[in-house]
């Protein structure tokens, strides 16, 4: 399937932001200044920051549509999760940044964009500054959501700080990051997001946190396929390092698969919109996995991550598009 709007947005827009940013990296970056910073924290992944939150959004809205509430989503805890989120992804990539940096793993050799430490764009000691403060603005902003969802929303606040560090410390070396995303970027946010406002958790919410979770980690798979030859070289033994290219080729486009029919749930319940326009991110999926597929190896493999950022929110949007619309059409 083919929309005139999609195909707009990738050629035009796309390549317009990509262009912005790789100017950036092209040209004289001074040391600690603000062309530094905004290329350390990686702006291009808050689409991944987005998509669970908005996700979650959604469905709280359709779920007290559904329920006749008078009021249907609380602004407050909403806003306090997108920032918590935006907050938690900067300072996952600048811990990423710095102890990629210091255990060797961005070196020379690297295929993937530049890094601040690495270029010597941001010292290690700002990086550091930096990286205690962006941690505390996350916990600032996301303590008061302990007044709309109890106190276990500091135990998810203190495991989304812990797990932020040990992705890079640890868990991206032994193949096991790919969980932590499942987890991070798919389950809790949903989930969380959808009980500060309803109070509640359903079957259908905890399908559509996994599908996020999967259709998210499709971004981390084509890094970590990008990077496999310089990941097994200094010892990062990723999922795609354990299991190899043919199989992680095959895991990309299954993840896609399955959040697609993760929605099967809502086609058994009539609620067709959320079920069939998902299609859409499946085409483009498909499309990326192909080009991943005959491109193999090296930098071209970076215009792939730009493709899969682009699908994973184009997912979110059509996955919002069809719960309201199934609202609306009830």
């Amino acid at each position: 399937m083919n929309l005139p709007g999609l195909k707009m947005y990738h050629f035009a827009v796309l390549p317009f932001i990509i262009r912005i940013f790789a100017g950036m990296e092209a040209e004289q970056i001074r040391t600690n200044g603000w062309k530094a910073w905004l290329l350390a924290a990686r702006p291009k992944t808050l689409t991944g920051a987005a998509v669970p939150v908005m996700m979650g959004l959604t469905l709280a809205w359709a779920y007290h549509v559904r329920r006749g509430d008078a009021e249907t989503l609380d602004v407050v805890p909403a806003v306090l999760c997108v920032l918590f989120a935006f907050l938690m992804q900067i300072d996952a990539n600048l811990v990423n940044d710095y102890f990629d940096w210091k255990k060797g793993t961005d070196d020379e050799h690297r295929m993937g964009p530049r890094r601040a430490c690495a270029q010597g764009w941001v010292t290690p000691k700002a990086m550091c500054r930096a990286i205690a403060a962006t941690t505390l603005a996350a916990c600032l902003a996301g303590f008061p959501l302990v007044f709309y969802g109890g106190f276990g929303m500091v135990w998810i606040g203190v495991a989304c700080v812990v797990f932020c560090f040990l992705y890079t410390l640890l868990m991206s070396y032994i193949g096991l990051g790919d969980l932590l995303v499942l987890v991070f970027f798919g389950i809790v946010p949903v989930c969380a997001t959808f009980y500060l406002q309803t109070q509640a958790l359903t079957k259908e919410v905890l399908l559509s946190a996994v599908a996020c979770g999967m259709v998210i980690d499709t971004l981390l798979v084509v890094n970590n396929y990008r990077d496999r030859d310089n990941d097994r070289r200094v010892g990062k033994r990723t999922l795609v390092v354990l299991i190899g290219e043919r199989a992680t080729e095959i895991l990309y486009f299954a993840l896609g698969l399955m959040a697609f029919h993760m929605g099967l749930t809502f086609f058994f319940q009539g609620q067709y919109f959320t079920f069939f326009l998902p299609t859409i991110y499946l085409s483009l999926h498909a499309r990326t996995y192909r080009k991943m597929k005959a491109i193999k190896r090296g930098k071209a493999l970076n215009g792939i991550l730009g493709e899969n950022a682009r699908n994973m929110f184009i997912y979110g949007i059509l996955f919002s598009i069809g719960v309201i619309a199934d609202v609306l059409v009830s």
